[in-house]
């Protein structure tokens, strides 16, 4: 079954449903969904953010506050 078939099965069922407990728990669930769904989507970023991020990413460098995979690993392992 596609979803547009789904959709439409799932809207006449919902239409069929005469209480109102049950209708708010679907409206609840749906935009708790939406939100969920929303948060894990990429927020787009400005030019002004990128080149924000470029800056300091530049300035970690020539201030030498950047690591390596070896000191990355050996961190990790000391983790466990």
């Amino acid at each position: 079954m596609d979803l547009q078939t789904r959709k439409i099965q799932f809207i006449q069922e919902v239409l069929r449903v005469k209480n109102e407990k049950i209708i708010k728990k679907m409206e609840d669930l749906l935009h708790r969904e939406r939100k969920k769904i929303a948060a894990d989507e990429p927020v787009p970023m400005t030019m002004d953010d990128f080149n924000a991020m470029i800056d300091r990413a530049e300035s970690d460098a020539e201030n030498g506050r950047l690591y390596n995979s070896g000191e990355i690993m050996k961190e990790i392992d000391a983790w466990q």
